[in-house]
């Protein structure tokens, strides 16, 4: 089984196949693709992969990834990288100066386009706290988004990938590509 990860962010390639090792064949290419709108990161990705696969015409998976922040109202959402590149995550934690409730949940959705064009939509999502950057591991917003009392970045990529929204997203995935059990595009109601 073989499959292309479409995407500019090289880490996430290498989670990926690093997620995929034994099996399937992973490539990664960069594609530029239009930014989609939508405050769902399941139609974001479902769109992407729909451009991705009309230019590329071969099994792909893309994903759209949000971080939703409760006393933010849920911002960032589905404009996390945005956010991260403009502000970082510097801005974020300026916003929740002096906030109590540091709650916060990731969600990933991958979308998976087969051989033929066909899409399915997978999702994760990590439950966290938003806390002061600690560890040097991962990339993103990884040093400052906790779970069960460590940020992503005090984690190994192998352990990072057990418990993460991409992880449990790429776990969906993996289960479907091995033995066809969907339980994909799920609708996940934002929690706040």
């Amino acid at each position: 089984m073989t499959f292309t990860v479409v995407t500019s962010n090289k880490n996430k390639a290498q989670e990926v196949a690093a997620f995929f090792a034994g099996v399937a064949e992973v490539h990664h290419t960069f594609l530029e693709i239009p930014e989609f709108r939508d405050n769902d990161v399941g139609v974001i990705a479902k769109e992407k992969a729909r451009y991705a696969w009309n230019v590329l015409r071969c099994p792909l998976i893309v994903d759209d990834t949000g971080l939703f922040v409760a006393a933010l109202n849920g911002f960032p959402g589905p404009y996390a990288a945005y956010v991260l590149h403009t502000i970082g995550m510097e801005g974020i934690l300026r916003l929740l100066e002096g906030v109590k409730d540091r709650s916060a949940y990731f969600e990933t959705a991958i979308a998976y386009a087969d051989e033929v064009g066909t899409i399915r939509v997978f999702r994760g999502v990590v439950d966290g706290t938003i806390v002061f950057p600690c560890g040097k591991e991962g990339f993103g917003y990884d040093p400052i988004f906790s779970v069960e009392g460590r940020t992503f970045a005090e984690r190994t990529l192998v352990e990072k990938a057990t418990m993460s929204h991409r992880g449990r997203a790429l776990a969906a995935l993996r289960r479907f590509l091995v033995s066809g059990e969907v339980s994909e595009d799920q609708t996940q109601e934002p929690k706040y």
